[in-house]
């Protein structure tokens, strides 16, 4: 049997991959990445010098079996997203089910998680927490944010630039303008930035200046 490493990588700064995992990288025989020309660049610049494959969500059924099978026949394999920990809010879970489901070896490595820098530094309680990813789209969205809005804990939540006022906006409808919100983006990079208010106050910001780069919502729990 062969086995699976589920390796994070940077959010932005290289200098937070670990040790370990540019060991991993160079140690094993094929690294499935979500995108090939973006950890392509990740490679190069660590020398790593281990195969890359295509595995994102678009094609992961379609390979499932096939990548199962390698790894039955020994084979050592990563599993790398475009950033942060796989399967979070990435390609992972249905590949590390499948090796579960075949008695394969799975090993996932600490590391890079934009959720927690930015729940850590939001100044919110974090001892107890939600961590919801991405809203739906459309269906779905609005019973959600009803449910969500009788949460006590913290809530967590990603979101694109071109989505995030809107998002703030039912916030408003839903959470009350008056709860706390902390909005981080481009954790660990150049432009790293966080927001902190109520969320009517936080909208106004964003409402002044257009969005841009990945955001991490932390909204505080309903008292």
């Amino acid at each position: 049997m062969g086995k699976l490493y589920l390796v994070p990588t940077p959010i932005g700064n290289l200098e937070d991959i670990t040790l370990r995992a540019i060991k991993v990288l160079k140690e094993v025989d094929l690294i499935l990445a979500e995108d090939t020309r973006t950890s392509g660049k990740l490679l190069k610049h660590f020398d790593i010098a281990t195969p890359l494959q295509s595995h994102h969500m678009h094609n992961e059924h379609k390979q499932l079996d096939a990548i199962v099978q390698k790894l039955k026949g020994g084979a050592a394999l990563a599993l790398i997203s475009d950033a942060g920990t796989p399967a979070i809010s990435d390609p992972g879970f249905l590949l590390t089910r499948a090796c579960v489901q075949n008695n394969i070896e799975v090993e996932c490595l600490p590391g890079a998680t934009a959720f927690v820098p930015a729940l850590v530094n939001s100044g919110l309680p974090n001892d107890r927490f939600v961590f919801e990813g991405f809203l739906p789209i459309k269906k779905g969205r609005q019973t959600r944010l009803q449910q969500l809005a009788e949460e006590t804990r913290t809530l967590v939540f990603y979101e694109s630039p071109h989505k995030l006022v809107k998002t703030l906006t039912q916030f408003v409808e839903y959470f009350g303008a008056d709860r706390p919100v902390s909005v981080s983006r481009e954790l660990t990079k150049m432009y790293e930035e966080t927001v902190r208010g109520t969320v009517a106050e936080v909208l106004e910001h964003f409402n002044a200046k257009p969005p841009k780069g990945e955001f991490v919502i932390v909204v505080g729990g309903k008292t």
